[in-house]
């Protein structure tokens, strides 16, 4: 079972999918659970401590807005315990909205920097794009449990 990035982060159905093909996605829902469940996140729905910023700044210089920073002091650790990503390109608003362009750009710019595999796949428009969209899923998964275990 490989840890694989999903981009937009915040899909629950590119979730779902990497989960049901045996791997554990990860992505903004499981990391904004465990932030707002620990202790000592006193104002949830800011879901970060006063500390994340701070977190940020080993992803994104000083210059860069806090929101890039907090935002990629929730990205970065999933970044880099990745053992591969994929990434859903022009994908619709109701598919997985990231929220900020610039986290966005680093977020891609960090995860192709990065030796493991990809998947760099269009969204789907119509329903049989869907099914070669799934089917294309399904078989980089497949490839990543045979690489494991060669």
């Amino acid at each position: 079972m490989a840890k694989v990035f999903i981009y937009p982060a915040t899909s629950l159905i590119l979730s779902d999918l990497v989960a049901r093909f045996g791997h554990q996605p990860l992505g903004a829902a499981l990391s904004i659970r465990e932030r707002i469940q620990t202790a000592g996140v006193e104002s949830p729905p800011l879901q970060i401590t006063p500390e994340e910023p701070k977190k940020g700044l080993k992803y994104a210089a000083v210059e860069v807005p806090s929101g890039v920073r907090g935002r990629m002091s929730v990205y970065g650790p999933l970044i880099e315990a990745a053992e591969a990503a994929v990434i859903v390109t022009d994908a619709d608003l109701a598919f997985g909205c990231m929220g900020c362009a610039r986290t966005d750009e680093l977020i891609l710019f960090s995860l192709r920097s990065k030796d493991i595999p990809i998947l760099e796949v269009e969204y789907p428009r119509s329903e049989e794009e869907g099914v070669r969209f799934v089917a294309a899923i399904r078989d980089f998964l497949a490839n990543l449990k045979t690489e494991e275990t060669a």
